[in-house]
C-alpha cells in the first residue's frame, strides 16, 4: 500500500484559536470574543485574547513547520481583522498581516490553504441576526471578494466555510458555541444560509480569480446502531445522517436537500427558501474537505437523554450515557476504521467528487513535557498512525483522497473547552508561549518524508 506520489501533507489551525492580538491592528470583536466574555460559556472563562500569539509569532511557527517538512498549511482568515465593520471598508493592517504570513509560508516552501470562514463572525453582523439573517449570504460573498483580491495571487486553494453544521446547530440551536442561540427557527435558517453562502462564496472567488480551487469543509461521521434492525433507530440514524453528512453535499451537488429533513423542518424551512434559491445552491467545487474525529453511536434514548440532547438526534450507545471506550480527552471514541468506511461511502454516494482532502483529523490528549522537556505523546502517535492507515486503505479502494491536514499544528484555544484540551503536535506553554514539538510531530515528519512508507514500521514498533 502507498500514498500517491503527489499526495499533499499538511497541518491545520484556525484564526481565533491561535492568533491572539484580539485588539491589535484594527481588529474588532467576533462572536467568539463576546461568547468568551459571557460567564459560564467557556471553561474557566478562558478567551482568545492571547491564544498562541501566532499574530506575533507566526515566523516561529512557520520555522517549526519547515523543520517538520509540512508541505501545506491550512489557516483561516479572521473576518473582523480584514473587514472590522463586517461590511464596507477593508482594514489594511489586517490584510498586511496575512500578506506577511502568506509570503513567509511561500518563502519556506509551504503552500498556503486559506479558510475564509472558521467561525469568527464579526459581532456587528450577529447584532443583526448573523447566520439567521439572509443578508449574511451577500455579506460573506463581499468578504470573499476582498480576500480573493488581496491574496488570490498567492493562495491557490480555499475552503469556503468550515463545518457549517457546527456553525448552524452548535451555534444557533444547542447554543454551546457562539453566538449561543437556542432557537430551531434560527438554526434552520442558518442551515439554508450556510449552504447558499458556500455557492455564493465560490462564485465570488472565481469572479476575481477563475483559477482558484475551492471547496467546503464538512465534519462527517459514520454511524453505528446498537440494534441495526430497529426501525426507530434506523429512522433516527437517517435523520442524523441527513442533518450532518448529506445536507450541504446534496445542496451543492444536486440543488436539493434530503427529503426526510425537508419534511421534518416543514414550514420552518419553507419560510426561508426563496424563489430561485435551490438553483443557486448547485455549484461545482474543485474538492471536498472532510473533518473526521470519530464514529457516532446511536441507541434507543432514555427519557433523560432525550431531555439532555433535545433536537440533536445523537444518543450514545452505552446505557450509562457514554460511547464505547477507549476515549480521547474530549470523551470521543477512537474508531479509525470508521474513517475508511466514511471515505468509501462518500466515493460511492457522491462519485462526482474526485478530490477529497482530510482537512482535520486529530486527537486531544494532555501530555506535557517530562523532566527532560520531552513530550512523549504516544497515544497521539497511535491515533495518527492508525487513522493514516485508514486513509491509505480507502485510497487502495479507489477513493480519491489527495490531501491530509493534521489537526492541529499547535495546542490552542479549543472553543468552549478553552485551553483545557490539547490537540497539537506542538506543545504550547500558555503562560510562556514556548513551543515544543511532541513525539507525534517527529513521527509525522517521518511519515511526510517517506510519503507514508514509514507507517508499517511505526505500527510494528
Amino acid at each position: 500500500m502507498s500514498f500517491p506520489e503527489d499526495f499533499n501533507w499538511g497541518a491545520a489551525t484556525a484564526s481565533f484559536q491561535i492568533e491572539g492580538a484580539s485588539k491589535d491592528g484594527g481588529r474588532t470583536p467576533s462572536i467568539w470574543d463576546t461568547f468568551c466574555a459571557t460567564p459560564g460559556k467557556v471553561f474557566q472563562g478562558h478567551n482568545g485574547d492571547i491564544a498562541c500569539d501566532h499574530y506575533h509569532r507566526y515566523q516561529e511557527d512557520i520555522n517549526i513547520m519547515k523543520d517538520l517538512g509540512i508541505q501545506s498549511y491550512r489557516f483561516s482568515l479572521a473576518w473582523p481583522r480584514i473587514i472590522p465593520g463586517g461590511t464596507g471598508q477593508r482594514n489594511q493592517h489586517g490584510i498586511d498581516f496575512y500578506d506577511r504570513l502568506i509570503d513567509a509560508l511561500l518563502e519556506a516552501g509551504i503552500q498556503p490553504t486559506a479558510t475564509l470562514y472558521h467561525w469568527d463572525l464579526p459581532q456587528v453582523l450577529q447584532d443583526n441576526g448573523g447566520w439567521a439573517n439572509r443578508d449574511i449570504v451577500s455579506q460573506i460573498a463581499d468578504y470573499a471578494t476582498v480576500a480573493a483580491e488581496s491574496f488570490g495571487d498567492r493562495v491557490a486553494n480555499w475552503v469556503t466555510i468550515n463545518e457549517p453544521w457546527c456553525v448552524t446547530w452548535l451555534g444557533y440551536y444547542i447554543g454551546v458555541h457562539a453566538p449561543g442561540v437556542k432557537d430551531l427557527d434560527q438554526a434552520v435558517a442558518s442551515a439554508h444560509h450556510t449552504a447558499l453562502a458556500h455557492a455564493e462564496i465560490t462564485r465570488a472567488l472565481r469572479a476575481v480569480r477563475p483559477e482558484i480551487r475551492s471547496g467546503i469543509t464538512l465534519n462527517m461521521t459514520s454511524y453505528q446502531l446498537d440494534d441495526p434492525t430497529n426501525p426507530e433507530l434506523i429512522k433516527l440514524r437517517d435523520l442524523q445522517d441527513s442533518n450532518l453528512n448529506r445536507w450541504w453535499l446534496d445542496a451543492q451537488l444536486k440543488g436539493e436537500y434530503p427529503e426526510n429533513l425537508v419534511e421534518f423542518y416543514g414550514d420552518k424551512l419553507k419560510r426561508v427558501v426563496k424563489d430561485g434559491d435551490m438553483e443557486k445552491l448547485k455549484i461545482d467545487s474543485e474538492f471536498l474537505g472532510i473533518n473526521y474525529y470519530s464514529d457516532s453511536f446511536i441507541s434507543t434514548p432514555t427519557e433523560e437523554q432525550v431531555k439532555k440532547n433535545e433536537g440533536t438526534f445523537i444518543f450514545p450507545i452505552n446505557s450509562d450515557g457514554t460511547s464505547p471506550a477507549p476515549h480521547t480527552d474530549m470523551g470521543w471514541p477512537i474508531t479509525p476504521e470508521g474513517l475508511t468506511n466514511l471515505l468509501v461511502r462518500v466515493n460511492k454516494d457522491w462519485p462526482e467528487i474526485q478530490d477529497i482532502a482530510i482537512t482535520e483529523n486529530g486527537v486531544a490528549y494532555g501530555d506535557e513535557p517530562d523532566e527532560n522537556g520531552v513530550v512523549n505523546d504516544e497515544r497521539r502517535v497511535d491515533y495518527l498512525v492508525n487513522h493514516l492507515d485508514s486513509v491509505e486503505k480507502a485510497i487502495d479502494q479507489g477513493v480519491p483522497v489527495k490531501s491530509y491536514y493534521y489537526w492541529s499544528l499547535l495546542d490552542n484555544f479549543e472553543w468552549a473547552e478553552g485551553y483545557a484540551k490539547r490537540f497539537g503536535i506542538v506543545f504550547v506553554n500558555f503562560e510562556t508561549l514556548q513551543r515544543i514539538p511532541k513525539l507525534s510531530a517527529s513521527v509525522y515528519s517521518k511519515v511526510i518524508a517517506t510519503n507514508g512508507k514509514v507507517l508499517d514500521s511505526v505500527k510494528k514498533s
